[in-house]
């Protein structure tokens, strides 16, 4: 198999059980911009020892997409750390910084992304994305904070949402992935949570299946206008030095010309 070919921005993350890799080769195929083989809640106790054997036997050659594993426990980690097919390792239930540090020991400098699915985890989510420069990310895991926190409606989760949000920026990582949507047959509603999902500062989704895809690409593209407005500052910034201001009168910086950049970047992906 070829290596994976690089995008410009990954926006849809689709996860798929470790116990049937028919699927994850579907997975593969399907057009995600990376595949999570999930060895914890998508695996059934008695199947996680065939889940990992057939993770293994998958990651021993390069994948067409990046792939990361949702491993189980850190005793996961030997297994696979030195396969070439591995990219990344979501590792759940993080609660504290300190929980990196034995991880780091076995990933042998994999990339490394913390769920944070509790209270207490959302509390410490600056020195968790902080903990270990293998740390690339940091996420919600949010049916199981949901749970601990007793939450009814989904609006009881913005604050630890926009917390995730600003640790990771303040930590000096990527925008945070959003939490799956489990009903993979209203799409109008995945709609809806991507677009508030990206007004609060996140940047994709993972997906439970590939009919999500489409939905959650659509929704964190930028429009023609944000398009068209960002190439506007840009192209002033060429022409400038320091902070200055738009012909219509907007006062523009070097926090908006980046934020310009990041557009035209995520706008790279309709080439």
């Amino acid at each position: 198999m070829t290596a994976p070919t690089a995008r410009p921005v990954p926006l849809t993350w689709l996860y798929a059980p470790g116990d049937r890799p028919a699927v994850v080769q579907k997975a593969l195929a399907s057009g995600a911009d990376v595949v999570v083989v999930d060895l914890e809640d998508a695996v059934a106790p008695d199947r996680r020892a065939y889940a990992l054997a057939a993770t293994a036997e998958l990651l021993s050659d390069p994948q067409p997409v990046p792939v990361h594993v949702r491993i189980h426990a850190p005793r996961d980690i030997p297994r696979l750390a030195s396969l070439p097919g591995l990219v990344a390792l979501r590792v759940p239930k993080v609660t504290h910084a300190t929980d990196i540090g034995r991880i780091v020991e076995l990933s042998r400098g994999l990339p490394l992304y913390p769920l944070l699915e509790n209270a207490m985890a959302v509390e410490h989510a600056y020195a968790i994305a902080g903990a270990h420069p293998s740390v690339h990310g940091i996420a919600l895991g949010e049916a199981d904070l949901r749970a601990d926190l007793g939450v009814r409606e989904d609006s009881g989760l913005d604050w630890a949402r926009s917390r995730v949000v600003v640790a990771a920026r303040a930590a000096g990582l990527p925008p945070p992935v959003q939490a799956v949507h489990p009903d993979v047959r209203d799409l109008d509603a995945l709609a809806e949570g991507c677009a508030r999902g990206r007004a609060m500062g996140f940047l994709g989704r993972t997906a439970i299946h590939p009919r999500q895809l489409p939905v959650i690409e659509r929704a964190y593209l930028p429009t023609a206008e944000e398009i068209a407005a960002a190439e506007e500052v840009v192209k002033a910034a060429e022409a400038q030095e320091g902070a200055f201001a738009l012909p219509n009168g907007r006062f523009v910086d070097a926090a908006v010309v980046n934020g310009a950049r990041r557009v035209l970047a995520l706008a790279a992906r309709r080439a």
